[in-house]
């Protein structure tokens, strides 16, 4: 045997395959009548009309004449025909290349050798792990587990002692890489007669394969399998089962046996005869494979002596034909991947819902409902297992290694949930947003994405709760996510405050020592040795010092790369918490003996204020990230110079603290469909958007004809006018839609109506009808549909229905808004009846998004300063002008001077009026827009202006949330919650 293999390992290297299987094979590739015209050009196993179908391309050459030593002929034709399946694949993915790894315990140079030159002839990679032969098994499990987590690796083979494949080393191997088709799941499809989606073992279908070929006919015959165990023997017995043939398995070690081998037509040998076993026991009339176990470890043991020759089957032409065929296998693994890779609609499990009325609190709603576990609705939506990061049984982080997988898969639609200028207790945009895609995939079967803004505790126990949706369209578990989440928030405020600890320290350092000291502290000696940092290597070179020794600085360069030389009045950078605390919005801090008399006056900003926040929300990779924080200024030196987080050398703390929570987490909705939920920067004070890498994971998730829906906070004035001026520059993409949300509460306060205030009951203007106060605020709707409008976007006015809603005053607003521009106007009845009340909603915008979007910005980023400010104040806020306050004015120019003016604007601005003053309801006019101070987030990558008194630090009323919020210490659950 071991001097035909190496010749036919030569052959296959040098002679021409035989041209026949091809033809066959693109004869058998025709398109199936029942793919859908929709789908051609985008699945990867269809070329030119022809569509791979399981089981086809990779038969063996049809019965003959063909002997037993016609192996070498079945190889060359398995393997041609795998090379043409994968030539094929790589027409429409080019990159392509299947991987093999091996896992081999000891050293076979031979099976090695058979490996590699098949795998290179059929055209895919294969890696080997050569272990040691005494390897135990958690050993080899620790290397499967590794391969099972690698995304470059298609497929597993296991060269290893029988002895060595055992239950836990078997239950490590992923079905899907299971290339030898020995785990229970491969085995129990086999057995189902599910083949097609199984992998079968080599082993098994070469022997069946090799009888056949030989001339017996199966059907009616009698196997016996003996001396076989595990997966190879359960694999035996299923195949000669399907071929017809009746099957039996025994051990060398049974007092049968002679009349068992004398009752056989056909005799698989899974390990060598025993010596003492006759010969003569097998009936000269028999078919004899030697199929041993240990030819798949790689381990040939040369045949079994005395063993009938007129009708034997050798070890070395199954294991060789074994060989082959699982490298046809390798290309099913490889065609199951590249499908795996390609959008298609959802399989999703959606969850039923049984309204209640009257509707329950928020928190009863999300916790009657069962939520999925969260890599089950990973696995709905193409979400491969290593790509999510599991927290707990209802949350995941998504790995941004999905968007270079799905770099080909062409985006959804993408929509945009803004609002009309609401009341203090806010008129619904997440529960649209959360009812609209209920209502897209649980009841019009369309793929659909939402993606929303993390709560800040802020809010969450202070007056306005919890964002998660409420009623019927919620995220769920609710509590889960109002509190904490997967700890973003808290890495923002441990980032943010890092920074702001090294800003103030570097001041007292270089306040309290000499130029020497201080560098020999900045780059010490470490065993002998004095090195820069990376990062101060950057700061160098920055400097203009192309030095790496630190013994060759001059003193001048020394005292340069030293001292930063901040000037503490224009420190802009503060600390951070994410509660509201109105004591903190003005403190002074060194008042320690330690400090050493150095002090100022500083403040704290709610955490989801800090720029790092807003970094989060509009970077789009790790790398950008990283140059984001690094870019952030801080504040000026005393020459004027932007002092930036990089020169503080702590960019790379940064990113670390900061390296989870850029991965955006997957939660659900009450009925069962996907929602991203990461970054929340406030709307009034921020950009008020959810981030880039959601949105761009969710468009290529949901696939051509799906649909992202995100929302931007408070009214379209504040947070649609960012999204599009800032998030759109950032990320490139463009909306097709605008869904522009109002109630009827707040159009009657736009009209004329009481003040609404939290937590004091309404008015009875607001709970009985009232057909003018409804008409007169229509011209809040008007304005800013007309804002949506600037932007060159379709509008979609969404009413969400409150109970008090009169019919008569809900058909007023759809009328007013198609007549003020809208594509069309519905009203919404997701909160208490979940998707299905939204289900006109949906319809309305898969109708908008096939219109033609004109997308525009605003303004030319190039303007000066005072120009884009202008043209926002006008153009969206209807002032007549800005007054610009002396301090505003000299922040102006210091950004210009220090080359910022080319940057977009985020107006921190009143939420609650499109003027500067939140009692100006409706739509004001004439009014002159105060700008009070400017500020730069230039990692953010926007300078933002605020307008007239705007706080960053929220504070709590007299009778917060937490009064209502508790604890069932027996069950754990979290109660008042809203």
């Amino acid at each position: 045997m071991s001097a035909r293999l190496p010749l036919l390992l030569r052959q296959l290297s040098h002679q021409q395959l035989p041209p026949g299987p091809a033809c066959r094979l693109r004869k058998l590739c025709s398109s199936s009548s029942s793919s859908s015209s929709s789908s051609r050009g985008d699945d990867p196993e269809e070329v030119h009309g022809r569509r791979l179908q399981d089981g086809q391309a990779f038969s063996i050459p049809g019965p003959g004449s063909l002997e037993v030593s016609g192996t070498d002929s079945i190889v060359r034709e398995v393997i041609h025909n795998s090379k043409e399946v994968l030539s094929l694949l790589q027409e429409k993915n080019p990159t392509f290349k299947p991987v093999l790894a091996v896992i081999q315990a000891g050293d076979d140079n031979l099976m090695q050798e058979i490996n590699q030159n098949l795998a290179n002839k059929a055209g895919l990679d294969i890696t080997h792990i050569c272990l040691p032969p005494d390897s135990g098994e958690d050993e080899i499990v620790d290397e499967i587990l590794k391969i099972n987590e690698d995304p470059r690796v298609h497929g597993l083979a296991l060269q290893i002692s029988e002895d060595s494949l055992s239950n836990k080393v078997l239950e490590a191997l992923k079905p899907e890489k299971d290339v030898d088709g020995v785990t229970d799941v491969n085995l129990g499809k086999l057995a189902r007669g599910n083949a097609p989606e199984c992998f079968v073992s080599p082993m098994a279908r070469a022997a069946v394969e090799l009888v056949e070929k030989s001339g017996v006919t199966l059907d009616g015959k009698k196997v016996l399998v003996v001396g076989a165990r595990g997966p190879l023997e359960a694999a035996l017995q299923f195949l000669f089962q399907r071929k017809g043939s009746m099957t039996m398995s025994s051990p060398w070690a049974t007092p049968q046996l002679q009349g068992k081998l004398q009752e056989a037509d056909i005799v698989v040998l899974g390990s060598p005869k025993p010596e003492e076993i006759p010969a003569a026991w097998i009936p000269s009339g028999a078919t004899v494979l030697n199929c041993f176990h240990d030819i798949l470890s790689g381990k040939l043991r040369g045949g079994s002596p005395g063993v009938p020759v007129d009708r034997l089957i050798t070890e070395e032409s199954v294991s060789l034909l074994a060989a082959a065929l699982r490298i046809q296998n390798m290309i099913s693994s490889g065609r199951r991947w590249l499908r795996e890779q390609q959008h298609r609609r959802w399989r999703l499990h959606c969850l039923k819902l049984q309204p209640l009325s009257p509707v329950p609190s928020d928190i009863e709603i999300s916790r009657r409902q069962t939520p999925k576990a969260v890599d089950v609705l990973a696995k709905e939506i193409g979400l491969l297992a290593d790509e999510i990061e599991i927290y707990g049984k209802t949350k995941a982080k998504v790995r941004l290694s999905l968007l270079e997988r799905l770099k080909d898969q062409k985006d959804g639609k993408y929509v945009l949930v803004a609002g009309i200028t609401p009341t203090p207790l806010g008129e619904g945009k997440s529960t649209v947003t959360i009812g609209l895609v209920q209502a897209l995939t649980a009841h019009l079967n369309v793929n659909s994405f939402a993606c929303l803004r993390q709560p800040s505790q802020g809010p969450t126990f202070g007056v306005k709760g919890g964002a998660a949706g409420g009623g019927y369209a919620q995220v769920i578990p609710m509590e889960e996510f109002n509190l904490h989440l997967t700890g973003d928030i808290h890495a923002i405020t441990a980032a943010n405050n890092l920074l702001a600890a090294a800003i103030d320290t570097r001041i007292l350092h270089e306040n309290t020592q000499t130029d020497k000291a201080l560098y020999n502290r900045l780059v010490p000696l470490v065993n002998g040795v004095r090195e820069f940092s990376e990062i101060q290597l950057s700061r160098l070179k920055k400097l203009g010092i192309n030095k790496t020794d630190p013994s060759t600085l001059t003193e001048e360069e020394v005292r340069k790369f030293a001292r930063l030389n901040i000037d503490p009045s224009t420190i802009t950078w503060q600390r951070v918490l994410d509660t509201n605390d109105r004591f903190l919005r003005k403190i002074t801090i060194g008042q320690g003996s330690t400090e050493k008399g150095y002090s100022r006056q500083a403040q704290f900003d709610i955490a989801v204020a800090s720029e790092i926040m807003a970094v989060l929300a509009l970077t789009d990779s790790l790398a950008d990230m990283k140059e984001r924080l690094g870019r952030m200024v801080v504040a000026s030196d005393k020459d004027g110079q932007p002092v930036t987080a990089e020169d503080l050398g702590v960019t790379g703390a940064l990113t670390v603290l900061m390296r989870d929570a850029i991965k955006p987490n997957l939660m659900q909705t009450l009925e069962g469909t996907p929602v991203f939920v990461h970054a929340g920067p406030f709307a009034n004070i921020a950009h008020g958007n959810s981030s880039v890498l959601a949105d761009k994971v969710a468009l290529k998730l949901v696939g051509e004809e799906g649909f992202v829906v995100t929302e931007a906070g408070f009214g379209a004035d504040i947070g649609m006018e960012k999204f599009f001026n800032i998030k759109c520059r950032a990320s490139g993409l463009v909306p097709n839609v605008v869904v522009l949300v109002a109630t009827v509460r707040a159009l009657k306060m736009h009209g004329g109506g009481p003040s609404v205030t939290a937590g004091v009951p309404l008015k009875k203007e607001y709970t009985e009808e009232n057909i003018q106060l409804v008409a007169d605020g229509c011209c809040n709707l008007q304005k800013q549909i007309q804002i949506a409008q600037l932007f060159g976007v379709p509008v979609v006015v969404a009413l969400n229905v409150f109970k008090t809603d009169t019919r008569a005053e809900i058909d007023l607003v759809c009328e007013l808004a198609k007549r003020a521009g809208a594509f069309d106007a519905v009203p919404c009845y997701h909160w208490s009846a979940g998707g299905k009340g939204s289900v006109d909603l949906a319809r309305a915008v898969r109708e908008a998004a096939n219109k033609r979007s004109r997308f525009q910005f605003l303004y030319d980023v190039q303007l000066p300063i005072v120009e884009k400010i202008r043209t926002i104040a006008q153009a969206v806020y209807g002032a007549k002008d800005i007054e610009l306050s002396p301090e505003a004015q000299s922040k102006i120019d210091r950004y210009t001077q220090q080359g910022f003016g080319n940057l977009p604007i985020c107006m921190a601005k009143t939420h609650l009026s499109l003027s500067h003053e939140p009692d100006k309801k409706g739509v004001p006019r004439d009014f002159i827009l105060p700008i009070s101070d400017v500020r730069a987030s230039i990692g953010a990558g926007f300078i933002y202006p605020l307008v007239g008194t705007m706080s960053t630090m929220p504070g709590l009323p007299t009778r917060p949330c937490f009064y209502d919020i508790d604890l069932e210490t027996e069950t754990e659950q979290v109660k008042g919650l809203f």
